[in-house]
């Protein structure tokens, strides 16, 4: 295998271009998916089930439909709708905040419901509403055991970022790709986007495991 050292050189710029806009993208889907799935998550447990069957409908969409298809219904029809013409970079990250918090959802569904029923009971006996049991006592339990499967679906988001550049959003594998049209090669562009999303997930398990470390001995 020829692998030429001084293409991956000559792209390097754009590659920190696109790992930036990649970086960027993810820090913004994981904020609003995990607002959204928390607010997911809590609607699909209300004990009203016809308040709850929409929030149902929204897991069994996102989860059951490929991500592919989503992205480009939110950047051809969605995104046009609401700002007159189509925006990549607005249509990534409103697609992977909407993927991921149907994940999200189900997580902080699993979370809280693995707290036992008498932490909340006890929280209200205490004289908390139902709010506030929630902040103060059950989800920070939660939250512990929650960390591994939220930072399996945080890296899922990282790689499913890569997808952004079928709408040409200018990210990581965007660049890739225009290397790759350019000169017509393969394990150059292919291969340097390949290391730096391996950097990047790796990075981000080595942060979650020392905060699930952290908060373990807290």
């Amino acid at each position: 295998m020829d692998f030429r050292f001084d293409l991956v050189s000559e792209y390097s710029s754009f590659f920190l271009k696109g790992t930036m806009l990649t970086i960027g993208l993810s820090i913004a889907s994981i904020l609003f998916g995990t607002i959204l799935g928390l607010v997911i998550g809590l609607g699909k447990m209300m004990k009203n089930k016809f308040l709850a069957q929409p929030f149902a409908w929204y897991i069994v969409f996102f989860r059951g439909t490929p991500f592919l298809v989503q992205i480009l219904l939110i950047h051809f029809a969605v995104v046009p709708v609401f700002l007159g013409k189509t925006n990549a970079i607005v249509a990534a990250i409103l697609a992977l905040s909407f993927c991921s918090a149907a994940y999200i959802a189900e997580i902080f569904r699993a979370g809280i419901q693995s707290i036992d029923r008498g932490q909340m009971e006890a929280a209200r006996s205490l004289g908390m509403n139902h709010l506030q049991a929630m902040r103060y006592v059950i989800l920070p339990q939660a939250f512990k055991r929650m960390i591994p499967p939220l930072g399996n679906e945080f890296i899922v988001l990282i790689k499913d970022s890569s997808l952004a550049a079928l709408i040409a959003a200018p990210e990581l594998m965007y660049w890739g790709r225009a290397m790759q049209g350019q000169y017509f090669r393969v394990w150059e562009p292919y291969l340097s986007a390949a290391a730096i999303y391996l950097l990047l997930t790796l990075s981000l398990s080595f942060l979650l495991s020392k905060l699930e470390r952290r908060l373990a001995t807290g």
